[in-house]
């Protein structure tokens, strides 16, 4: 297994590796070019720190508002050690693990540049506790996203200087007890170090390349079971017709009307003669919706990709042209907004998603009420959608940006902050709901096609039905729906075309 692992330095980082990183289980190492770079910043920042005269910010002087206090050189390392355990002020739900390991690797990352002054030994004990699935325990709240991450870098970092506590083989222990099984010794921060470490977007990046992973597959799986609810549905295929979306030419809504109508080639239910002219938006505008979801994740997606490929600490340390810059790079007023725009766009998936479950529910087109015989012995699918209208009224909540808020920080030092850290767990949220309203549509959807049967509908949209009643059955009469759901959820995060 010595080839599986993702290599890390100043390279462009690809959304594929990032997926193939969680999907495969890879291990993360630096480069020698990585290690190089590293070795000579850190060198270049030890020689200007023998200049006792000169103050830079965080590295020998304080933080914050505490900018201007000077800090004795033989207390450097207490200040890099104070500042992550004071930092660490997170509480809330636990950090999902997958999430973890991508802040983990992303902080690698960031650090791999040779722009953040880490000595090489924090470094190459990051990536040991990847390697060795050694995992800090991070809360979601804490962060204003601004100075960078501040509290949950802080809990990301304190197994370094043998604080916290971890996960290890499924169990949560203290730091103390994974590092003697390891061998490990607490890290002796130098300069800088502490600020480098939870001075960072990696909360936030890490959030949002996990949502937008999940995020591509619910477009992909959203278009898959509207072209399942539209044949069920009985629909008119002429809004799929290339000439209209060519005269909109958003590439987004061109790509939903194709995929939609080779999904639905060969289709004989579509083939039929249709007693209606038009069918509702949430059927017939299918492409423009989806499609406009689609290409707000193309520009999210490259947001993202820039931002990983960043450094995010401050000050920056350029050894070539011998600076050391403070500035603002931590600020995640981009990924703030984007991750707002994510569970906006995401929200709508589910928003138009709903409204189809509800009109194969409604008794139309020759599909019985509620999707059941004898309806009022039995309510069928009726409660389902009472779910999916729920979640989707919750995502509409979660919805409000959390990018137009602010407030101020470290004795007004930090006047304006991104809150881009509260959009990205808001974002998830959303994200998930989006999950469960389309599995609703999926087993409603699966539902109205049986009725429509000896009829066939397309051979990709044959294979799904296959698939899909291996795991649920057709429902004859009511039974426990909660089962069912959770049974569609699952198929939905692990069926792939």
């Amino acid at each position: 297994m010595s080839y599986n692992y993702l290599p890390l330095d100043r390279k462009w980082l690809h959304f594929s590796q990032v997926k193939h990183l969680l999907d495969f289980d890879q291990l993360v190492s630096i480069t020698f070019d990585a290690h190089e770079r590293i070795l000579a910043c850190r060198a270049y920042l030890d020689s200007k720190m023998e200049d006792k005269d000169r103050s830079f910010y965080g590295i020998n002087t304080g933080f914050g508002f505490l900018q201007n206090v000077k800090i004795d050189a033989a207390q450097i390392e207490q200040l890099q050690y104070n500042l992550l355990v004071s930092h660490a002020c997170g509480l809330g739900e636990e950090v999902p693990r997958d999430i973890v390991k991508l802040m983990l690797m992303l902080k690698i990352k960031s650090l791999s540049y040779g722009h953040s002054g880490v000595q090489i030994d924090t470094v190459i004990r990051l990536m040991d506790m990847y390697n060795n699935d050694v995992l800090p325990v991070i809360y979601t709240q804490g962060s204003l996203g601004a100075s960078g991450d501040l509290a949950p870098l802080s809990h990301l970092s304190l197994p370094l200087i043998g604080l916290g506590e971890v996960y290890h083989d499924g169990k949560k222990m203290p730091t103390s007890e994974a590092m003697q099984k390891f061998g490990w010794k607490p890290i002796h921060l130098q300069s800088k170090e502490g600020l480098a470490l939870i001075n960072g977007t990696q909360f936030m990046s890490a959030y949002g390349m996990y949502c937008l992973k999940k995020a591509e597959h619910l477009l992909e799986m959203a278009d898959l079971i509207s072209a399942l609810s539209f044949d069920a549905f009985d629909c008119v295929s002429e809004p799929l017709d290339p000439h209209i979306h060519e005269i909109r030419a958003h590439k987004g809504q061109i790509s939903t009307a194709e995929t939609l109508r080779k999904y639905l080639e060969g289709s004989a239910i579509a083939l039929q003669t249709k007693e209606q002219v038009q069918d509702p938006y949430s059927f017939r505008c299918i492409p423009q919706v989806h499609g406009a979801s689609k290409d707000a994740f193309e520009h999210i997606l490259g947001v993202f990709i820039r931002e990983i490929n960043s450094v995010t600490d401050n000050p920056n340390i350029f050894p070539e042209d011998d600076l050391i810059l403070g500035g603002g790079n931590f600020h995640g007023q981009p990924l703030a907004i984007s991750l707002d725009f994510l569970a906006i766009a995401m929200s709508e998936m589910a928003n138009i998603s709903e409204r189809r479950t509800y009109q194969l529910i409604s008794g139309q087109r020759n599909l019985p009420l509620f999707l059941v015989k004898e309806a009022g012995l039995h309510s069928g699918f009726m409660i389902p959608q009472y779910t999916a209208a729920g979640i989707v009224s919750e995502n509409k909540q979660l919805c409000t940006p959390a990018s137009v808020d602010s407030i101020s920080s470290s004795n007004n030092q930090e006047d304006h902050v991104s809150m881009g850290a509260n959009a990205a767990t808001k974002c998830l949220r959303v994200i998930n709901n989006v999950e469960k309203v389309l599995a609703i549509e999926l087993l409603s959807a699966a539902q109205a096609m049986d009725f429509r049967r000896p009829k066939q509908s397309s051979p990709v949209l044959e294979k799904l039905m296959t698939e899909f009643r291996k795991v649920i059955s057709f429902n004859e009469a009511d039974r426990v729906l909660h089962n069912d759901m959770l049974a569609a959820i699952l198929f939905l995060q692990n069926y792939t075309l």
